[in-house]
């Protein structure tokens, strides 16, 4: 039975297509999950293992509607990066004093954490989703699924030259608001 397939039936309920879902995309989640961590931080207390874990949990709580494989992995991919989100605000508030009030926070803002650099790439792509889901949409497949011009044109339905133009302009607007934040 195709990826698509069970993907369909996982989403209409059925918890067995689901486990039969976990065997076929694992490795490539793995993948996925590896190159997430080499951008986020290098502290974060979560392995490529525990972060594939934890987004197929998510993931298998409300199974999405996937038109296909490539929209599985982006999908998964998204999951994976709010995960990876959710542990550097744990950790950002734990060295704030989780909401308590300590005056040399505001000295200390000077020195970014990777974490805190993760979190502002967080939000400027939700910012960019908002803008233009075409480009949000292109920056997560091109940066954390991993796939190329090629794949990611045929992903969309679109010719590759338009996914190239739209990802630099992308990347620019990315780049101009982290520099700015």
């Amino acid at each position: 039975m195709e990826l698509t397939d069970l993907l369909q039936q996982a989403h209409n309920g059925d918890s067995q297509a689901f486990n039969r879902v976990v065997p076929l995309v694992y490795d490539e989640l793995t993948r996925i999950a590896g190159s997430q961590r080499r951008r986020h931080s290098k502290s974060d207390p979560l392995q490529t293992t525990g972060l594939v874990h934890e987004a197929f949990l998510r993931i298998a709580r409300t199974v999405p509607e996937c038109e296909n494989r490539s929209h599985f992995y982006g999908i998964a991919s998204r999951v994976m990066r709010q995960v990876l989100i959710d542990s550097a605000r744990s950790r950002l508030a734990a060295k704030r004093g989780s909401g308590l009030e300590d005056p040399l926070v505001e000295c200390s803002a000077q020195f970014v954490t990777n974490d805190q650099k993760f979190f502002a790439l967080h939000q400027a792509l939700d910012r960019l989703l908002a803008q233009s889901p075409l480009k949000g949409r292109l920056i997560e497949l091109r940066f954390f699924v991993g796939l190329t011009a090629e794949e990611s044109a045929d992903a969309l339905a679109l010719s590759v030259h338009t996914v190239r133009r739209e990802l630099r302009l992308a990347q620019a607007w990315l780049r101009r608001e982290l520099q700015a934040a």
